[in-house]
């Protein structure tokens, strides 16, 4: 978008008003106030006070309205002239059979218009090329010099201007007789329209909105087809911009018209108004030749058309219509084959007498030169807007404003600046080239839509907040009916000006400048949307604007006269300003009001969407331009709204009902008219006519009273005429009624002349009875007859003003003013004589003063009004001077007794007022008091005080007054509180320091602190913290003293105590470094025998189960001790706090639980056997079946059976053997054939508590425990342990030893000796020495059985598979070969053997006989391959997932190195410390085996737990070596598992032979 020059200045702002609440409260009031300010410019905006909010209460789905549309060019008055004169140029063209192109002349469409005025303005065309002027035309059109611009304009003008301008003088008009019907069309008189023609007119279907389209754009037009269809068009015959005339844009096609012939179609010739580049114009004519000096090119028309010859008069024969066939130049009828026949008034001319002369026959449509002008000449119809054809609701329509004006300015709306609107909005106002098109919710009707503003009706119920709006005096629907208005008074709801109208507008959506109906005020509210731009005149220079608006643009007004009435005319604010015309202007935002006073022309646009309500309204100082608007009406001939006269007499009528204010104004309008009536009747009467009849003119309609000449609407009087009924005059046009006799003519009255001054007298009665009350009133208030008022009759003037509704003047307020003054000695005199009758217990703080007294007695005498309360006063003053005498001599006969004080003192508090001397006896009162409560506060016998006290005296001090006894005691009260707060800040200093002080110190502090006689907090505070101190130190002497050693639990509670006390202890110390010792042994002992993260504490572990019996509550509690619900440690053996502390409880309660175990064990190895085995019974559930620690039943293969407790589990739940670790460990010393040896044992983790540390370990930890001075539970559980695991080593070891198991042991080694021996001989030829193939695999197997730890290489891992699924394949094969029992164990052998193994097995501790017993026990049995065969298939899933963990390891490893990372290097592992390698390695993998959990979808098994069952191998505990099983060689290197198969298969002897 290119916006236009910046040559529009906004004129001054209005003025702004900002009323205060009390001032908004009464709108009519405000606004006579600022009258005086605001009238000088016309128009003023009003802000509300801020929280003035009032809803908005329009129902927007109901709303629905058509707007006006406006096409802004056309709403410029000079603009407006300008495509008149275009529509009437082009018309002239158009009926000479030419069409018209509108030149462009540097750059820009030539005006015209201009043009043609300036030529005119500078002597005409004749002068102005006599004198070679053309150069200061061009440069009058602000054309640049030297370019040869004036001859290109005299081309211009003399090829389209001139002929127009010839025809219009008339200099080429035929001189000759006329018609008789010619003067008839010329003496008709025009009368203008009083409702514009295009407000009915539908929009033309060619139109859109455009930004900026060019006006004479030869856009599509309408055809014939369309003009019939379009009814307005129809009407009209026109298409384009502008006030229309026939023939602009308009393209008939292949139209038949009438001849004189009635023969041969004529087709008219296309007219074309377009803008061309260039700067010639271009004219399509019927003549092949020039004229007006040959500068004028014309061509052909296109259009196919008959010759016009005198051929079409020889087909008729009558002699009479052929003698009218004779050239109205030359009368003369010869030559008819050059004879021209007008399609407009059948005249003839001869083609060579015409000015100037055609050379042949046009061909087309041609109009004699009479036609021409007669058609030019024709008046334009009258202005108006069109009503657009689409119907919007609020939303469709802000939608469409709101993206107009964003596609026109490019930018959001809310974000155009107010000022580039005005200007863009005057700039096409001001164009001839631009059309843009808007449209405007102009003047809604409220009353069928709904006002902006809640009303009080009883369609709905109003919230208390909408009440409040509702009845607000702003709110517009109110302000015309307020008391103060005159619009009030008449009935009926005028919409627009009693009742609002509502405008919904815009961008660019203007309101034309316009004054109010009546000349009446008007108030506009902005409820919401962007703002409203408004310009104002005042109303001293609305005369000046209309003659300014008529001299610019007289073609105009010519054509009609009210034209300014009719709100459809613009003009620019600088050009009215230009020509001396005072403009204000203002931007009206959202919640504030724009005020209009009377005859202030006005008007604007809208900034953009918004919506706004307005109102007409009339002040009592309104009445005389009502008057003279009536006068001005009438000399226009414009109806009224209503009747002005009507008015007055109704308001005149009921007096008493008006405002003072009101009743003034209205008696002085009525004396006028009055006297204006007496004349008018007078001159009736002179006329001679004597017939009248009263007429009540207010049940008329308004048509049928106004005037037939002004148009005025008639009420105190009319002349009507008997024989012409249907029109009647007002006495100012009795000459103008008809032509009819005086005595026939009568006059029709509303009043007699008695009447009307009978009405004037009550006005009068009314206005002047303010002066009556007035007089009264200044008699009563000035004393001017003596004798004082009552109140009661005071009150009566003051009920009487109020009603009548006298205006709030100065004297009204003097009355109000004594009356209040009054009424409030009164209630002063009152309270004062019943504050002496309540005496002490009156309400303190209201007495008087004496002087206030005397005072008040001098107010009570000086007021207008008679007071019978001044008796009294004047006794209370009396009373209150005797006191004052008495307290005065008690004062000077010092000194007094304190009760003649008192007394004297209470004494004064009756009299209800304060007497100086009271105070002085008050102050000698309190200074004595004072020193009482010091004295007694500061006696040795007293209590001591607090510091609060004294300082409380201090302050109490200070405020009694000084004498040399209240000094003396402020001293000392002073010194004593000074070292109180010393003392107090030292204690406080002990009791926060860090650094803490003995108890000898704070012993010392307290003792000097007792000599002050004040209660010291912190003193005290200290005095407790060094008594709890010593109650401490003698607690830890009777703890350290005593017969056993302190438990931990006491030294614990004792360090707290003693941590917490403000008191240096030596002691402390010292406990603190026992309880540090206690807890590094007890997390030492955690650590040997607590498995990592484990649900038990290391009491439970220590201490024997003696709930081993139940599985049910057994297994609860573990489950509880995995969740973290199960904590208690203290209820393991029945024993209490208070016996954990007694030793021998502990020794006698874990010996009862050694056999609770013991025979729990049982009972539950017998429940557990009975249960049915999880192998046969596959995927059936029974009710005793067992429960796995995962809370399923254990079917099919995969379950195991604890060889303690008998249950059952899900091997994958639980922590099992690894058949290949084990075969590992026992390679060097044991034949794989020898089952026995093979570590199949499972313990389940109910079972199996701890990690089982070894009897070495566990007597190291007894050795640190006697070194401690304290005594903890886990260390007599962990003596008692260690006594019942010696004591079960010595009977298993006896029971080795006896005779019986002896040579058993004998026959189980030389059992292995001799398998061990026959697999001797094959090893070399398995694996020979030649270098074959065996040998280069074999080192890689054996480095692969040696190392047992995690392989992180890609070689060691693929190894590592193949090796280990071999293994597991070699295993799985040689099951088969295996049998037993080797060994034939009697029943009085098995059965001491096996309770041994359930005590060791019982035991929380690792014992070499245990693993003897097992093998024994195990070889005098048949092999239970159904175990082998599922720890094989677990470790077979175990090393799958392994494997597929270890990739994804591998992976990961190899992801961090692509990016930048450094990869593992073994050989610095091994160089760092065992302690780095085994922390943060770990750590990392830990946290990489979760990622590959992530990342695997938690597909891979878990890794089970070590079996810490085997004595082969164990877990490093934190300096604490593994301990291996005694005779395993760890530095012998084992052979692989592959060649052993190898060497002993072939040739391995049967089990039943050896």
């Amino acid at each position: 978008m290119e916006l236009g020059s910046d040559d529009f200045l906004p004129p001054p702002e209005c003025p702004v008003f900002e009323p205060s609440w009390a001032e908004f409260r009464d709108p009519l009031g405000y606004i006579a106030k600022i009258r005086p300010i605001a009238e000088k410019s016309g128009i003023c905006k009003i802000r509300p006070p801020a929280d003035w909010q009032p809803p908005f209460a329009v129902e927007v789905d109901n709303f629905r309205f058509t707007p006006r549309i406006q096409r802004l060019n056309e709403l410029e008055a000079q603009t407006r002239v300008k495509l008149n004169y275009l529509d009437q140029i082009a018309k002239f063209w158009e009926i000479q059979g030419s069409s018209l192109k509108i030149p462009n002349v540097e750059r820009r469409i030539l005006d015209l218009y201009s043009l043609s005025k300036i030529v005119v303005e500078e002597g005409g065309y004749e002068t102005i090329c006599k004198d070679r002027r053309w150069a200061r035309v061009a440069q009058r059109l602000n054309y640049p010099p030297g370019k040869n611009i004036g001859s290109l304009l005299r081309s211009h003008y003399e090829r389209i201007v001139y002929p127009y301008e010839m025809y219009q003088s008339g200099a080429n008009l035929v001189q000759c007789n006329t018609r008789p019907f010619d003067n008839e069309e010329k003496d008709k008189e025009y009368k203008p329209h009083s409702i514009p023609l295009r407000q009915s007119v539908q929009p033309s279907k060619f139109n859109s909105y455009g930004r900026r389209a060019k006006r004479l754009q030869p856009d599509p037009e309408p055809t014939e087809e369309d003009i019939e269809k379009n009814p307005e068009l129809k009407k009209l015959q026109i298409y384009g911009a502008g006030p229309k005339m026939m023939g602009l844009g308009l393209m008939a096609k292949d139209k038949t018209l009438r001849k004189k012939d009635k023969e041969g179609p004529e087709c008219p010739p296309t007219v074309v108004v377009k803008e061309e580049l260039g700067g010639d114009v271009k004219m399509e004519s019927t003549s092949p030749k020039t004229f007006l000096e040959g500068k004028e090119e014309l061509s052909h028309s296109p259009e196919p058309c008959t010759k016009m010859t005198m051929r079409l008069r020889r087909n008729h024969s009558n002699a009479q219509f052929i003698e009218s066939y004779v050239c109205r130049m030359c009368s003369r009828g010869d030559e008819d084959d050059k004879l021209l026949l007008c399609d407009g008034c059948d005249d003839n001319y001869h083609i060579f007498c015409l000015l100037p002369p055609l050379p042949e026959i046009p061909k087309g449509v041609w109009r004699c030169p009479k036609c021409v002008m007669a058609e030019c000449k024709r008046p334009p119809e009258a202005f108006g807007f069109e009503q657009a054809t689409r119907e919007y609701t609020l939303q469709s329509f802000g939608e469409m404003a709101d993206s107009f004006k964003a596609d026109y300015f490019n930018m959001p709306v809310h974000m155009v600046p107010t000022e580039l609107v005005e200007k863009e909005f005057w700039r096409l106002v001001n164009s001839i080239e631009e059309d843009v098109t808007v449209e405007y919710g102009a003047d809604i009707h409220s009353k069928e839509f709904g006002s902006g503003f809640p009303v009080s009706d009883s369609k709905r119920h109003l919230t208390p907040e909408e009440e409040e709006y509702a009845t607000s005096g702003w709110n517009l629907n109110v302000m015309p009916v307020l008391e103060q208005s005159v619009l009030c008074h008449i009935n009926a709801d005028i919409s627009g000006m009693k009742v609002p109208w509502l405008y919904v507008g815009m961008v660019f959506s203007a309101f034309c400048w316009h004054i109010e109906d009546h000349w009446s005020y008007s108030i506009n509210y902005l409820h919401w949307g962007e703002p409203k731009t408004w310009y104002g005149v005042p109303s001293l220079a609305a005369e000046h604007l209309e003659e300014v608006m008529k001299k610019l643009t007289p073609e105009l007004f010519d054509s009609q006269p009210d034209l300014l009435h009719q709100l459809v005319t613009l003009m620019n604010p600088n050009t009215l300003m230009s020509h001396g015309v005072p403009v204000v202007r203002t931007n009206q935002c959202a919640g504030e009001f724009v005020i209009t006073f009377p005859r202030a022309y006005h008007s604007g646009f809208n900034q953009g969407y918004n919506f706004a309500e307005a109102v007409n309204f009339c002040t009592a100082d309104w009445l005389p331009a009502g008057r003279q608007c009536i006068e001005h009406y009438r000399r226009l001939r414009r109806y009224c709204v209503f009747s002005h006269e009507e008015l007055i007499c109704k308001m005149a009528a009921c007096p008493e009902k008006l405002d003072l204010n009101l009743a003034a104004a209205v008696h002085k309008e009525m004396f006028i008219m009055v006297q204006e009536e007496r004349r008018l009747r007078k001159a009736l009467l002179e006329k001679g006519i004597t017939e009248a009849e009263r007429e009540a003119f207010e049940l008329l309609p308004d048509d049928e009273r106004q005037c037939i000449k002004c148009k005025t609407t008639c009420f105190l009087s009319a002349l009507a005429c008997y024989d012409c009924p249907d029109g009647l005059v007002c006495l100012s046009h009795i000459n103008d009624l008809c032509k009819c006799s005086s005595s026939r003519q009568y006059l029709r009255y509303r009043y007699t002349l008695d009447e009307l001054p009978a009405m004037l007298h009550k006005l009068k009665v009314r206005a002047e009875s303010f002066d009556t009350w007035a007089n009264k009133v200044r008699v009563a208030l000035e004393v001017e007859d003596g004798r004082k008022r009552s109140l009661e009759e005071l009150r009566a003037l003051e009920s009487e003003a109020r009603e009548r509704r006298f205006p709030n003047s100065e004297l009204l307020q003097r009355l109000k003013n004594c009356l209040s003054e009054a009424e409030a000695c009164v209630s002063r005199a009152l309270g004062l004589v019943s504050g002496q009758e309540a005496g002490p217990d009156r309400v303190a703080g209201l007495q008087m003063t004496l002087a206030e007294l005397r005072d008040f007695l001098g107010q009570m005498n000086n007021l207008p009004c008679a007071m019978h309360q001044i008796g009294d006063v004047k006794g209370i003053l009396e009373q209150v001077e005797a006191y004052q005498t008495e307290a005065r001599e008690a004062l000077v006969s010092q000194p007094s007794s304190p009760g003649l004080l008192q007394s004297l003192l209470e004494r004064g508090q009756q009299l209800g007022v304060e007497v100086p001397e009271a105070q002085q006896l008050q102050r000698q009162v309190e200074q004595a008091r004072w020193l009482d409560e010091v004295k007694r506060t500061l006696a040795p016998s007293a209590r001591r005080g607090t510091l609060a006290i004294m300082r409380g005296l201090l302050v109490a001090g200070a405020s009694v007054a000084p004498s040399p006894a209240v000094d003396k005691a402020q001293a000392e009260l002073q010194e004593l509180l000074t070292i109180a707060e010393r003392w107090e800040e030292k204690a406080h200093l002990c009791l926060e320091a860090r650094q803490k002080h003995p108890p000898a110190t704070l012993e010392a502090i307290i003792h000097e602190a007792e000599n002050i006689p004040v209660h010291l907090p912190n003193i005290q505070s200290l005095k407790e913290a060094l008594a709890k101190a010593r109650a401490w130190i003698a607690d830890v002497d009777e703890i350290q003293n005593g017969d056993h050693y302190p438990c931990l639990d006491d030294l614990e509670g004792l360090v707290a105590v003693g941590r917490d006390l403000p008191v240096g202890l030596e002691e402390l110390r010292q406990l603190e470094l026992q309880v540090l010792t206690a807890h590094s042994w007890r997390e030492k002992a955690s650590k040997t025998f607590l498995k990592k993260n484990s649900c038990y504490t290391l009491l439970e572990v220590l201490c024997p189960c003696a709930d081993a019996g139940s599985d049910s509550t057994k297994r609860s509690r573990w489950m509880e001790k995995e969740l973290g619900l199960y904590k208690s440690d203290t209820e393991l053996l029945g024993l209490s706090a208070q016996d954990l502390r007694d030793p021998g409880s502990v020794i006698v309660a874990f010996k009862e639980g050694e056999q609770k175990e013991k025979e729990g064990i049982l009972q539950l190895r017998r429940t557990n056997s009975a249960k049915p085995s999880p192998l046969a019974l596959l995927t059936t559930a029974s009710s005793t079946a067992s429960i796995c620690v995962c809370g399923q039943v254990p079917a099919g293969v995969g379950a195991l059976q604890c060889d303690l407790c008998q249950d059952w589990f899900h091997g994958r739940c639980v922590t099992v053997p690894r058949l290949l670790s084990s075969q590992r460990s026992s390679l060097p010393s044991s034949p794989l054939l020898a089952w026995w040896e093979w570590d199949t044992k499972f313990l389940c983790p109910l079972c199996m508590r701890s990690r089982r540390p070894r009897l070495e370990t566990i007597l190291a930890l007894l050795v640190a425990l006697q070194r401690l001075p304290v005594r903890l539970p886990e260390g007599e559980a962990l003596q008692c342990l260690t006594e019942r695991a010696i004591s079960w080593q010595g009977r298993a070891r006896q029971v080795l030893a006896s005779e019986e198991v002896t040579a058993l042991l004998g026959r189980l080694a030389e059992l292995r000796q001799r398998l061990q021996a026959e697999s001797k001989p094959e090893e070399s030829l398995a694996y020979p020495s030649d270098g074959g193939e065996g040998t280069g695999n074999m080192p890689k197997v054996q480095g692969l059985l040696e190392n047992g730890d995690s392989v992180t290489s890609p070689e060691k891992v693929a190894t590592e598979e193949g090796s280990g699924k071999r293994d597991l394949e070699l295993l799985s094969s040689i099951l088969p070969q295996l049998s037993g029992p080797v060994l034939e164990l009697p029943e009085a052998t098995r059965a001491p053997l096996e309770e041994l193994m359930m005590e060791g097995d019982l035991l929380e501790v690792t014992l070499d006989e245990n693993h003897s017993i097992w093998q024994l026990l195990q070889a005098g049995q048949p092999p239970d391959l159904k175990r082998v065969q599922t720890l094989l298939e677990l470790e077979k899933a175990e090393r799958h997932g392994s494997r597929t963990r270890g990739r994804a390891l591998e992976r990961r490893r190899r992801r961090k190195v692509d990016r930048g990372g450094e990869p593992d290097d073994p050989a610095r592992e091994e160089l760092e410390p065992k302690r780095v390698r085994s922390s943060g390695p770990e750590a990392e993998e830990v946290q990489e085996e979760e990622e590959l959990e992530e990342e695997t979808g938690g597909e891979v098994p878990p890794v089970p737990f070590p079996n810490s069952g085997s004595p082969s191998i164990q877990e490093d505990q934190d300096g604490l070596e593994p301990v291996l099983e005694a005779g395993s060689d760890t530095s012998a290197p084992f052979s692989t598992l592959t060649s052993r198969l190898l060497m002993s298969c072939p040739q391995q002897p049967s089990l039943q032979q050896l």
